[in-house]
């Protein structure tokens, strides 16, 4: 019970940092409201008040709080895939990036911006409407099982293995990318650099539901893996003494990420290292311990990503900095304090 307590009082901390830091991306911005406060105006929009001017209605609820509530659910998502997948292989460079699944999300997304003309008008209006999506996702799971059974044999993973096929399958996927980005068409340029670098500005209510619903899913699915994730730590054999089914572990954790990672990729491009870097944050604070981790991780994830959009879109005004370039900024010197840990753990 003691151990419980602990986590909602840092899960409270957490949330309250975040709800600060939403106030203060809501207030962040050079649009001129005529001397109201972004809050009187989000109120009467609350309430209704048709006095709100259209321009002054579509800054603050359909640019900036649909803005603050995408970059609330992908850093939480990528930030909970990261933990999940470390907590899965034992290693702390595995997260979706670096094994892997966002470039193979970015691949088949691209594939689709480029040559989806030549085939969308054959599908279904509500597949159309979400084919980049399901790309990134079906990209993102193609991605993960060709790692894993790289990576796997004899029902064990070669943590080495999984992070060279990683490299791997990403250099693939970036220079088939690039290949795209050579052929493609000015319009198609323009998306294609879009998912490349990462940003958050396309964001809409459409999308945020979306993504709230993928993330419920998920969470319903990964969050109590906690304790499971704990026992993994042990060695497999171990972890089924306790208990554990191990493969439906594996499976449900593979399909689960590659899920949130695709759905990720698809709304906001590549935005690497945030799985890297919040749970080696938490695992600093509370070690290897995922029961406390991976819910924390959830809202540590937003916090992070939040700060970073703020950042980049208040850097250079009125023009904004891709957010992914801000977040793999953050996280190079975070890889390379890992691999120099690494280093000593072997001398």
């Amino acid at each position: 019970m003691k151990t419980q307590s602990k986590l909602y009082v840092y899960l409270t901390i957490s949330a309250i940092l975040l709800v600060i830091i939403a106030v203060w991306s809501l207030n962040t911005g050079v649009y001129d409201f005529g001397g109201q406060s972004v809050f009187e105006i989000l109120g009467k929009i609350m309430k209704g008040d048709s006095t709100v001017s259209v321009s002054d209605k579509y800054v603050v609820w359909d640019v900036r709080a649909a803005r603050i509530i995408m970059a609330i659910l992908i850093g939480s998502m990528l930030a909970v895939s990261g933990t999940s997948l470390q907590g899965l292989f034992k290693n702390p460079l595995a997260t979706g990036d670096l094994i892997g699944l966002t470039s193979g999300a970015t691949l088949l997304a691209a594939i689709t911006i480029v040559l989806g003309g030549h085939f969308r008008q054959y599908l279904p209006e509500a597949v159309q409407f979400s084919l980049v999506g399901i790309a990134a996702f079906a990209g993102s799971l193609l991605s993960m099982l060709l790692v894993y059974k790289i990576s796997t044999s004899g029902g064990k993973t070669n943590v080495v293995m999984m992070l060279l096929s990683g490299v791997a399958i990403t250099a693939i996927g970036f220079s088939i990318t690039g290949f795209l980005i050579y052929i493609s068409k000015d319009e198609q340029l323009r998306d294609l650099t879009f998912w490349n670098l990462g940003s958050l500005a396309a964001a809409t209510w459409t999308k945020n539901i979306i993504l709230g619903i993928v993330l419920l899913i998920s969470y319903i699915i990964l969050l109590p893996k906690g304790k499971a994730l704990n026992a993994m730590m042990l060695g497999e054999k171990d972890a089924q003494h306790l208990g554990i089914n191990v493969e439906a572990l594996k499976k449900q954790i593979i399909i689960i990420t590659a899920l949130m990672i695709g759905s990720c990729v698809a709304f906001s491009g590549t935005i690497g290292f945030v799985g890297l870097i919040v749970p080696y944050i938490l695992r600093l604070l509370f070690k290897s311990d995922y029961a406390f981790i991976l819910p924390l991780s959830a809202i540590c994830g937003s916090v992070l990503l939040l700060t970073a959009d703020t950042f980049s879109r208040s850097i250079v005004e009125p023009s904004e900095l891709p957010v992914g370039i801000l977040t793999a900024l953050m996280g190079g010197p975070i890889f390379i304090a890992i691999l120099i840990k690494f280093k000593k753990s072997l001398s």
